[in-house]
C-alpha cells in the first residue's frame, strides 16, 4: 500500500553465513552492553564504607614554631633616642596573644588522615603529617580523642607508625595486594579534607609504577578518586574493603583535586610499616652506588644494543659493590635475579633485599655480561660512610697549566686557583671545565663551567693532554662517541655521552 509502513520490520531470508555474522554482532552488542554497565562503576560503596570507616581517623597536630614581625621595626640611626621605647613596644607587642605562650612564639596546627591497622592502637599515617609535631592527637569516628606517640618514621616514602592508647580494642584494617590491581579497577579514598571531617570518594586506578620525584623508591598508585589537602596519610581501599595504598600527593594548580591523585602501594607500606614496628626504624639493604640512566646514545657506546639497566656513575669505597668487583662504567642490568630494566628499578630491588643477604648482580662490562656476588650492607650506614668519603681528602693530579680547546670547550688541570674560583671540593679531581661555548656538544649536555671531567671510557684524565689523547685512541679503535664521566664541584657524578671531534 503506498505511503504505508510496518509496525515492525520484516527481515529477508538469510543464508548460512548471514546468521553466523547476525549472531556475532548479537554477541557484541551483549557485550558492549556489559561494559556499559561496569563503566558506570560499583552501585554502592555503602557497606564496604560502613565496614572501614570506623578505622580511618583523623590526624590533628600542633607545634611551636617562631614567631616573625609583621611589621618591621623602623630603621634608627645608632643612638637615636627611640630606639629603646620602639624596642621596648615591638616586644611587648610580640608578647600579647595567648597568655601561657613564649614570647617570640606561636603556635600552629596542621591536619591530616590515618588508619588503624591494629587493634592495640597502631596508626598509620604520612611523615610530613606529623613531621616537627609537638603534639599529635588521633580524631576517631565517634568523636573520641586519643594522644598519639610516634613509634617511626620514614622520610623517603613519607610514611610514619603511630600509637595510641585506648580502654577497648579499635576497629581496624587489613592490606591487600597492590600488585593485583589493573588500570581501570575501582578503588575507594576515604580522608579529612580541608578539616571537614571523614569524606568518601570513589574513582579507578588510572595508573601504576608513577614517578613523581618525590623520593628514591617511588611507584605510585595513580587515581581519580578525589584526594585533597587534609587527605594525606588515608586510605586507599579496594572494593573488598582493604587498603591497597597511602594517599600521599596530588597534582593541582589551585590545591584542590583535579583527578590526579598517588598512593603509596601496599606492598611498600607493609615492608616499611613492618620495619618501623619492629626496629622504630627502616633498615635497607645498600651496595653503594651511585646510579644514572641509560639512554639510546650511552647505550651505543656501551655496546648494550638497547637502553637497559642501571648505569653505574660511581662507586664507594670500600662499599659492598667495591668489595664485590663492580666497577664505575658498569651497567646493571639484574639483581638478586629480578631484573634491571631502568635505573630506578635497582634503588627498589636493593630496598627490597634483606640486609646482609649476598645477592648475584649481573653487569655489563665492555659490552659482556658479567655475574658477580654481591653481600648488602644496610642503607643507614651506607649514607654515614658515603658523606665521610666526600670529606676524605685525595691526592691531588698532576697538574698542566695550559689548557685545551676539544667540543666546543676550554679545559685546564685542576688547581687551587681554579678550586677556589669554582668552589670545588677536594676530594673531586680530574680536568676542570673553564668555559662552555653556547650550543656545543657539552652545552647540549647540560656540561656547564666547574664541572670537571674525572674520566673517559674508565681511563683517568689527569690533564687535558690525555683528553685528546684518548679521542684519537677511540678514533683509530673505530668508536664514533664516548663516555664521559664527570663530577660537578659537590662530587656527583654522572655520565655523559659524546661525538669523538
Amino acid at each position: 500500500m503506498a505511503g504505508s509502513f510496518l509496525a515492525r520490520p520484516v527481515l529477508p531470508r538469510r543464508s548460512g553465513a548471514a546468521v553466523a555474522f547476525a549472531a556475532t554482532l548479537a554477541g557484541l552488542v551483549a557485550a558492549s552492553g556489559v561494559l556499559a554497565a561496569q563503566s558506570k562503576g560499583p552501585d554502592s560503596v555503602a557497606d564496604i564504607a560502613e565496614k572501614v570507616l570506623d578505622a580511618v581517623v583523623n590526624i590533628s597536630t600542633s607545634q611551636t614554631v617562631a614567631s616573625q614581625r609583621s611589621v618591621p621595626m623602623p630603621q634608627l640611626p645608632p643612638g637615636s633616642p627611640f630606639e629603646e621605647f620602639f624596642e621596648e613596644f615591638f616586644k611587648r607587642k610580640e608578647g600579647e596573644g595567648t597568655p601561657n605562650q613564649n614570647r617570640g612564639s606561636r603556635r600552629v596546627s596542621s591536619l591530616g588522615s590515618g588508619f588503624v591497622v591494629d587493634p592495640s592502637g597502631i596508626i598509620v599515617t604520612n611523615n610530613h603529617v606529623i613531621a616537627d609535631a609537638d603534639e599529635i592527637f588521633a580524631n576517631f569516628n565517634d568523636g573520641s580523642k586519643l594522644k598519639a606517640d610516634v613509634i617511626g618514621r620514614d622520610s623517603k616514602t613519607d610514611l610514619a607508625v603511630l600509637r595510641v592508647k585506648s580502654d577497648k580494642p579499635l576497629k581496624a584494617v587489613g592490606f591487600g595486594d597492590s600488585e593485583k590491581l589493573r588500570v581501570g579497577d575501582w578503588v575507594m579514598a576515604i580522608g579529612n579534607p580541608f578539616g571537614l571531617g571523614g569524606s568518601l570518594t570513589v574513582g579507578v586506578v588510572s595508573a601504576r609504577n608513577r614517578d613523581i620525584n618525590a623520593g628514591p623508591y617511588d611507584n605510585f598508585i595513580q587515581t581519580d578518586a578525589a584526594i585533597n589537602r587534609g587527605n594525606s596519610g588515608g586510605p586507599l581501599f579496594n572494593m573488598q574493603g582493604e587498603v591497597v595504598g597511602v594517599n600521599t600527593a596530588i597534582i593541582s594548580p589551585s590545591g584542590g583535586s583535579i583527578g590526579i591523585g598517588f598512593s603509596v602501594p601496599s606492598k611498600t607500606v607493609v615492608a616499611v610499616i613492618g620495619q618501623l614496628r619492629e626496629f622504630g626504624e627502616t633498615r635497607r639493604g645498600w651496595i653503594g652506588v651511585r646510579i644514572q640512566q641509560v639512554d639510546d646514545q650511552i647505550a651505543e657506546t656501551l655496546g648494550l644494543g638497547r637502553a637497559r639497566g642501571a648505569l653505574v656513575a660511581g662507586v664507594t669505597d670500600n662499599g659492598p659493590a667495591a668489595k664485590a668487583g663492580i666497577q664505575s662504567g658498569d651497567v646493571i642490568v639484574k639483581f638478586d635475579g629480578r631484573d634491571i630494566r631502568e635505573m630506578r628499578d635497582l634503588p627498589r630491588a636493593v630496598a627490597d633485599t634483606a640486609v646482609g643477604k649476598a645477592s648475584d648482580i649481573v653487569v655489563v662490562r665492555k659490552g659482556k655480561e658479567q655475574t658477580l656476588k654481591i653481600t648488602l650492607g644496610r642503607l643507614e650506614d651506607g649514607e654515614k660512610i658515603e658523606q665521610a668519603s666526600l670529606q676524605k681528602p685525595q691526592e691531588a693530579p698532576k697538574q698542566e697549566s695550559a689548557t685545551r680547546k676539544l667540543l666546543g670547550a676550554e679545559f685546564a688541570a685542576m688547581s687551587n686557583d681554579l678550586r677556589k674560583r669554582f668552589k670545588i671540593k677536594d676530594t673531586v679531581k680530574g680536568i676542570v671545565v673553564v668555559s662552555v661555548e653556547p650550543g656545543s656538544t657539552l652545552a647540549d649536555a647540560q656540561v656547564k663551567a666547574g664541572d670537571v671531567i674525572v674520566d673517559v671510557q674508565g681511563d683517568v684524565i689527569a690533564n687535558p693532554a690525555d683528553l685528546s689523547k684518548k679521542f684519537e685512541v677511540l678514533k683509530r679503535a673505530g668508536k664514533k662517541s664516548a663516555l664521559l664521566l664527570l663530577s660537578n664541584a659537590e662530587g656527583e657524578q654522572r655520565f655523559v655521552p659524546v661525538t669523538i671531534p
